[in-house]
This record gives structure tokens, sequence and C-alpha cells, in this order.
């Protein structure tokens, strides 16, 4: 496997999904912890930054695409934010399709009209899951975000700080968390300048065993799931629940505590819905 450029290979294997730790330290639907087991997949090493989102959408708005949003970014090298789901899975399309790459993404399960406008709710049966770009899956972001190890809290071991990860400090002493060791309170000062949002540079902290930056913080990450609740039972590449009302995004932000940090975090959100702390990253399955 020779990753794309920008992107980083995630291999093959079984992870254990879930808190692995306290169980009193984070939310019931973190539990029962279960294995899965992903197959291979390309990741991008970043998050989608506002320059690669207007590449994509300046294209995409004259071959046939709408978006209820045209994205924001504090600079062009910030992650994209302020986008709903709907945009962000007509962006993956676009991204194939302006690479000349079959797409991931259709209106139906007949799997010929490709999703390029509206907000549809697309179904597991209506994706080409080895085509085209696509939004990771909650598992997978979960084994990227875990980066090849097992057992820990965050993407690079069991204590967070300023110097890993854009979040909003709150520490023990603070009324906070015995793992957030960050001396004091608040905002990342580096960042928290000006206006919000205060996102940070994409990979300007260090990276996880998959090659992978800002796992944790930034700006929380669209996954392709419907929240639903985990089951015990062993699991090969899970695409989550067959219907909801929310999807799924993982990995806290600039303004979220280190509880909202780990690695077994969820949080969801309806498709439309669009913040200064959301934005997404892609993924592409082997032989594109």
């Amino acid at each position: 496997y020779h990753p794309p450029s920008g992107m980083a290979l995630i291999p093959a294997g079984s992870f254990t999904m879930g808190n692995c730790m306290d169980p009193n330290e984070g939310w019931p639907d973190e539990l029962p912890l279960h294995t899965v087991y992903i197959s291979a997949f390309y990741m991008d090493q970043y998050e989608v930054t506002k320059a690669m989102w207007d590449s994509v959408y300046a294209w995409a708005i004259t071959h046939g695409y709408t978006f209820a949003n045209s994205g924001l970014g504090i600079a062009a090298n910030h992650p994209v934010q302020t986008v709903s789901w709907y945009d962000s899975v007509k962006w993956c399309n676009a991204r194939s399709e302006k690479e000349g790459k079959t797409p991931a993404y259709y209106r139906t399960s007949a799997q010929t009209a490709v999703y390029r406008t509206g907000g549809v709710n697309v179904d597991n049966n209506s994706v080409k899951w080895n085509s085209g770009y696509r939004l990771p899956t909650e598992a997978e972001l979960e084994k990227a975000a875990r980066g090849g190890a097992s057992g820990q809290r965050f993407p690079w071991g069991n204590t967070i700080s300023w110097s890993q990860a854009n979040y909003y400090a709150k520490p023990l002493s603070a009324g906070g968390y015995a793992y957030d060791v960050n001396p004091t309170s608040g905002y990342h000062p580096t960042f928290a300048t000006g206006a919000s949002p205060y996102t940070s540079p994409v990979g300007y902290f260090g990276p996880n065993g998959y090659g992978l930056y800002d796992m944790a913080g930034n700006v929380w990450q669209w996954c392709w799931d419907w929240y639903g609740s985990y089951d015990s039972a062993s699991q090969t590449d899970p695409r989550g629940a067959s219907s909801g009302s929310f999807r799924v995004f993982r990995g806290g932000a600039y303004n979220g505590y280190a509880l909202r940090c780990r690695s077994a975090g969820r949080g969801n959100s309806g498709p439309t819905d669009r913040g200064g702390y959301i934005g997404f990253r892609s993924v592409l399955s082997p032989g594109q």
C-alpha cells in the first residue's frame, strides 16, 4: 500500500472499541466494549483545510453541486468549519469526481444518481463503499484516532495538556479532570485571540502512531454513521445504525473539555447542523 499524498494508511486489524478506562468517566453510550475488525483504508492526515475545501467547492458549484453553506475557516491552513453533514458528504463526492474517481454516495440504493444536491439521508445501501472519497465510519475514526495503541484515553496516551491539543482546559484543581494535567484553565491561549472560533492550524501538534494530526481537539469531525447504541458482539467493518435522527461526530474541539477529546468519546448532531466547532476529514479505500 502506498498512501496518496496527504493521506496515511490505517492498517487492517482488530481493536477494542469503546471506553477502555473507568466506566464512570465517560457516558453510557461508550459501552459495552466490543471487538471490531476494520479493513485497511487511507485517511487524510489533516482535517480538511479551508484551502482544500475551497478548491473542491469551486469545482463542485460549476459541476452540478449545491451546498447549504460555503464553509468557513480562519485561514487557508486552518480546518474548514461550519459545514453540515450533508455538505461534507457532497464535498467528498465532488472531490472524487474532480479527481476522476467513482463517487461513493448516491441518492438511492440503485446507485445510479450521484448525490450532488439537497439534503439526502443517504443509507448504507446507497454507498459504493470501495469507491471514491467518503466520511469515515465511527469505528474507522476511533481505530484511526487510537493510532495502533490500545487501552489509552487519548491518541497519544492517558493525559492531556495544551502541548498536545487545542481544547478547553479544566484540570482537577479547577473542578475538572484528573487526566487534564494542564496547569491552568480555559481556551488555548495561542489560539484564543480575536473572535471565535479559536481553531489552530492543522498539524500544529504532534501526530499519533498512524501519522494523523488533530485526532483530538481543534474541531469535531463528522462520521458516516447514524447515532445509535453499541452491541457487545464482535463486528467487521460496521456502518452504524440503519436509521436515526442524528449523525455522529468525534474527537472534541477547541471549546470542548478533555472529557470530549477522549478517543472513545461520541458526539452527535442533526445532519443539517453546522457550527464553528465542526469539520471533517475524508477516507479512501486502497486501490483507488
